[in-house]
């Protein structure tokens, strides 16, 4: 009897042995043979890509584990393709990832892939083990071949009151510019925190403007705020059910601050009504057929002024000016802090007499606006 008759034998008297004290899988061949791991990596799921002028940007999370879900140690080799339509998958480049991280690769596009008209191009990952194996290709994203639009590259940026206005060179009206915005400071906030505490501005947002026209206006900007500023064109083109951007390259960045440097508006719909000065009255007596009159004070003769209120968002109050026919204007409001409302109650006048009043709003930083329309008011004689 050779080695292997007699290993045969005492396998199966073995089994016989084991299956009556623990019903041992696998003897007898009750179930299949289990093969062994591959230690391939699972596929990508979530595989994006943005182009900017001539470079097309992947993005994607390396799997953590293999298709037998035991962790990956170690990194990953991921190789990259691009494909036309109707054409096979071209190698575009292999970079190595850690397993769990974000994975990035970056490619300047062919010649070939930069001109023309734009359609789609698909790209493909493709996670490999050490033996060069995979699971399979990822997800497929696609970007637009083709001319990318022409760069922004006089982007400028000038304050108003209004906010910043950008301005550049217009193109095409069927294309759109991208504005990426970013926040270099912050104002200092007398109030952080709490109920009444300003809202905190985003660090970096994107500003979209539907047409080419050379100019766009942020108004959702802050006093004392440093922006950055960076324009880009962007063409869409409808394949399928899905729109597609093909986009030019990132202007140079423009820089900014945002100061309070302009008054708010004049203030508008001024009215005047004087009321006359009254005397003392002393109180009456009762008597059986009516209860008694209380006293009542002497009132000073008065002017009271109202206007309609100013919304601009750096109004800090207004100032009241009073003058006698021609004479000199005289700010009567207190100097510090300005009237809050628009209204003004002026007892410093005297019976017969006409005033003349104009009002101006005036800025946290001291900016005044012009004078509003004058109103003209005499106080009645007693």
């Amino acid at each position: 009897m050779n080695r292997t008759a007699r290993w045969l034998i005492g396998s199966v008297a073995f089994c016989a042995l084991g299956a009556s004290i623990s019903n041992l899988a696998g003897c007898g061949m009750e179930a299949a043979p289990q093969p062994p791991s591959l230690k391939l990596p699972e596929r990508v799921t979530d595989l994006a890509a943005v182009r900017a002028g001539n470079q097309v940007t992947l993005t994607w999370t390396t799997p953590k584990h293999d298709t037998d879900k035991v962790i990956l140690k170690g990194d990953v080799t991921a190789a990259i393709c691009r494909q036309e339509s109707g054409n096979n998958c071209l190698p575009a480049g292999t970079i190595q990832a850690a397993a769990g991280t974000k994975g990035t690769f970056t490619e300047a596009l062919p010649p070939q892939l930069t001109s023309g008209a734009p359609r789609s191009l698909a790209y493909f990952v493709e996670l490999k083990n050490h033996r060069g194996r995979s699971a399979g290709p990822s997800n497929v994203t696609i970007v637009l071949a083709g001319q990318a639009p022409a760069a922004v590259t006089d982007l400028a940026a000038a304050l108003h009151k209004q906010g910043v206005a950008l301005h550049w060179t217009a193109g095409s009206s069927t294309q759109s510019i991208r504005l990426y915005r970013k926040l270099l400071s912050v104002p200092q906030k007398k109030q952080d925190s709490g109920p009444l505490a300003a809202p905190k501005q985003a660090a970096e947002i994107t500003l979209l403007v539907d047409s080419d026209t050379g100019r766009a206006l942020d108004s959702a900007v802050e006093f004392s705020s440093d922006y950055e500023y960076r324009a880009q064109r962007v063409a869409r083109l409808q394949i399928g059910e899905q729109t597609l951007e093909l986009s030019g390259e990132i202007s140079a960045p423009v820089r900014i601050t945002v100061e309070d440097t302009f008054p708010p508006a004049v203030p508008t719909g001024l009215a005047a009504v004087a009321t006359a000065a009254t005397t003392a009255t002393p109180a009456s007596p009762a008597t059986p057929a009516s209860p008694a009159t209380p006293a009542s004070p002497a009132t000073p003769a008065a002017i009271d002024l109202s206007w309609l209120p100013v919304t601009d968002r750096n109004l800090a109050g207004y100032v009241v000016y009073r003058r006698e026919g021609d004479g000199a204007w005289q700010r009567i409001s207190p100097a510090q802090p300005p009237i809050v409302g628009p209204a003004f109650h002026d007892i410093q006048v005297q019976p017969g007499h006409t005033y003349r009043y104009a009002v101006a709003s005036i800025s946290p930083t001291g900016h005044e606006s012009a004078r509003s329309a004058e109103a003209e008011e005499t106080v009645p004689a007693p």
